[in-house]
């Protein structure tokens, strides 16, 4: 029976699916190809930053590099975010990607950050989503911010901590403080020894599994390649792009097989029923108002 996947999280929206690196047009658009690859794996579901076509889904909500988009008028981008959010009521499945990331401060100082991160954690309360949420090196900032907001979320219908790469201790306090929050699970999750060791002691009744493509590929060189087993055509150079090959640093849906390969690899666990269970999670987390 073949595998089903649902990738939480894949930035569709990026221009290197147009064919366009820094710039400069190197291919083809060819992302009608890129999804039909993932279809052909697997894929039931993709959430998307932005998206109209069936199958794919929306998360809504400002992310933490990007905060500085508030400023010039918060209460005009908040309402803005609102209006989104109330006109796509079924396409929209969570609020996000917001939250805290410090590895890119020359993007959007920690205040600012900080400050949106806890604004937009009204809008789980106001529409009832779950959160799509971002943690890169800021774990005690983060959790700071959700507990002083534990009565906002406490009715809200759970989140995700997406890519995940965080100490096995950080992954025990964002489980521990919402008996629906999850950990999405990618390629930068599973690049090191460490991570390793940290993910085969993860939950499995609290994993999701994204791409966060075209980042976040598992590469020769990461600790979890050992695990993969399904491979791909690949060209090196955009530019030699050829329509049925993946090309070599763009990742793509269809390689969520690889992310379960090496969950199922480490924990020494059944694939197949690695996916029921993960597959599982995500309607809950995600469409489970669509199910009813």
């Amino acid at each position: 029976m073949a595998l089903k996947y649902i990738d939480i999280g894949a930035n569709l929206t990026d221009s290197m699916f147009s064919g366009v690196y820094s710039g400069s047009k190197k291919h083809p658009d060819d992302l009608d190809l890129v999804l039909k690859r993932a279809w052909q794996q697997g894929l039931q579901k993709i959430i998307i930053t932005v998206g109209t076509l069936k199958r794919l889904y929306v998360t809504m909500g400002c992310h933490p590099t990007r905060c500085g988009e508030f400023l010039t008028d918060p209460e005009k981008y908040y309402e803005a975010l609102k209006g989104k959010i109330s006109s796509n009521p079924k396409k929209i499945v969570a609020i996000g990607e917001c939250g805290l990331d410090y590895d890119r401060l020359h993007f959007c100082d920690k205040e600012t950050q900080k400050m949106y991160f806890e604004k937009q954690l009204h809008l789980a309360k106001e529409f009832q989503l779950p959160m799509f949420l971002h943690c890169r090196n800021s774990h005690e900032d983060f959790m700071d911010i959700l507990e002083r907001n534990r009565s906002l979320l406490e009715s809200c219908t759970g989140g995700v901590v997406h890519s995940f790469d965080g100490s096995l201790s950080e992954a025990e306090k964002i489980l521990n403080y919402h008996p629906q929050f999850y950990l999405g699970i990618n390629g930068c999750s599973l690049k090191t020894a460490d991570n390793l060791t940290v993910v085969s002691q993860l939950p499995n009744d609290r994993l999701v599994v994204e791409t966060d493509c075209p980042w976040c590929g598992i590469r020769p060189t990461h600790a979890g390649f050992q695990f993969v087993e399904t491979k791909f055509p690949t060209v090196k150079k955009k530019e030699k792009w050829l329509a049925e090959a993946l090309i070599e640093g763009r990742s793509e849906p269809c390689q969520i097989s690889q992310v379960l390969e090496i969950i199922a690899g480490v924990k020494k666990e059944s694939i197949n029923k690695l996916a029921d269970v993960i597959y599982d999670n995500t309607i809950r987390l995600f469409f489970n108002k669509e199910m009813k």
